[in-house]
């Protein structure tokens, strides 16, 4: 029992330990690296916190309007039923 409990007790410091490691300075290229090229087109180069920056695409803006009633759906066009004659099996 009190080997279980040293074992847990030395994998809660590890983690603990691990956790406590993130980076807080600002990014750089490593030693002998470079950021990557200018993109085409482009009048100046990025640094690393563009880089990291995602565009409204990549993480777009999530709708939380929350519904608090029922509504009737609208027409969709696309809605179609299955052809006559389609055998899905």
């Amino acid at each position: 029992m009190t080997r279980s409990f040293a074992a847990l007790a030395a994998a809660f410091v590890v983690l603990a330990a691990l956790s406590a490691c993130g980076q807080k300075a600002e990014l750089t290229p490593v030693a002998g690296q470079s950021l990557p090229p200018k993109p085409f087109g482009a009048e100046v180069q990025p640094d690393a916190r563009d880089l990291l920056e995602l565009d409204t695409q990549a993480a777009p803006d999530r709708s939380v309007e929350l519904r608090t009633r029922s509504e009737e759906r609208e027409d969709d066009p696309f809605d179609l039923p299955p052809e006559e004659g389609d055998d899905p099996a």
